[in-house]
């Protein structure tokens, strides 16, 4: 997940990764979310957000705000979610602000079922 902003909707999606995580962890599934955003304090928001969510296994990480150079992700995205086992994408999720939506969520978790075997 690469996301601008620790909005309650993105806390829902880690949390629902997290899970998501958890219950295939006999797959050696991994998860992780880049804030790329260089606000300070964003560090000390993202510990409560841990917190708060409980997250157990989901790893969470600050990059600058173009994040990753070869993961080319849009300016225009608040939130881009990657899928990928193999070094192959799977699904891909892009999401502007207020896109990311209960039912988008959903969407996202069901496309686990892309990378676990």
């Amino acid at each position: 997940v690469f996301a601008r902003e620790a909005t309650p909707a993105v806390a829902k999606l880690l949390k629902e990764l997290d899970k998501a995580t958890i219950k295939n962890g006999n797959t050696e599934m991994g998860s992780y979310a880049v804030f790329c955003n260089d606000k300070d304090g964003l560090d000390k928001q993202l510990e409560k957000l841990a917190t708060e969510q409980k997250l157990t296994k989901l790893v969470l990480s600050i990059d600058n705000p173009a994040g990753p150079e070869k993961y080319s992700i849009s300016k225009d995205a608040e939130v881009t979610v990657l899928l990928y086992t193999d070094f192959q994408v799977k699904a891909n999720h892009s999401f502007r602000k207020g896109d990311l939506t209960d039912a988008a969520i959903t969407k996202v978790v069901a496309d686990v079922s892309k990378i676990v075997k």
